[in-house]
């Protein structure tokens, strides 16, 4: 009894940890439709293959052996499997999603097919989780149309961009609830965060078009960032 009155001491008088709450924000909401995702898939591999899409915008975004590169949204892989073997051995990928069963379909793939230079995570819907100075490149493929909260998103992500660093957006020129993004509105809601629009490059083998930004200035109070109006067409 003395021992069991001993015990019930200890735990009532342990200190309760409790998680640390960010308090950063709030962010701006999207003035426009977000699409649902529907599908870890946007087409076959081999008809990508087929018309050469991975290779062409890993080309034209200067993809080379020894890069670090995140693949947000990953889905079942596709620009995963390819970018781990244009970067190399000395290079690195994560890739991330948000979905648990996806992002377990994929680990196994990786495992399967030994990509040793491959990580998979689980990441957030308003925030990636990336490590700070940490990638040369991140891909955004066919999925930033289904980003909630867009300025978080991109807020979160800036500083795990290097020096030098891009971002890689690829998506079809429509309406967000088409699962698209116009490539005005992109830049728009970019440019809110800080980032600065590099290139802009029609893409009709990827689906639409490539963009690609880097970070610009200082990172913006969250208060002070002005969300893009959608206008109607």
């Amino acid at each position: 009894m003395t021992a069991t009155l001993a015990l019930l001491a200890a735990c009532e008088a342990a200190p309760v940890i409790k998680p640390v709450k960010d308090k950063v924000g709030p962010f701006p909401a999207a003035d426009r439709p977000v699409a649902h995702i529907v599908s870890s898939r946007w087409s076959t591999e081999e008809a990508r293959d087929r018309l050469n899409e991975a290779g062409q915008v890993m080309a034209k975004s200067g993809i080379t052996k020894g890069m670090t590169v995140a693949d947000i949204g990953a889905g079942e892989g596709y620009y995963t499997i390819r970018l781990a073997q244009r970067v190399g051995k000395d290079g690195r990928v994560l890739a991330e999603d948000i979905v648990a069963s996806v992002r377990d379909t994929l680990a196994e793939r990786v495992a399967r097919e030994r990509l040793d230079n491959v990580s998979v995570r689980l990441g957030e819907p308003s925030n990636p989780k990336l490590p700070d100075n940490s990638f040369d490149r991140i891909f955004m493929v066919h999925m930033y149309h289904e980003i909630e909260q867009p300025y978080e998103f991109l807020w979160r992500m800036r500083p795990s961009l290097r020096p030098g660093g891009l971002v890689v957006v690829v998506d079809a020129d429509r309406r967000t609830q088409d699962h698209g993004t116009p490539p005005e509105l992109l830049k728009c809601e970019f440019a809110a965060v800080g980032y600065a629009l590099v290139d802009t490059t029609n893409m009709p083998s990827a689906g639409g078009y490539m963009a690609t930004f880097r970070v610009e200035g200082q990172r913006p109070d969250p208060r002070s960032i002005r969300p893009c109006k959608l206008v109607a067409t």
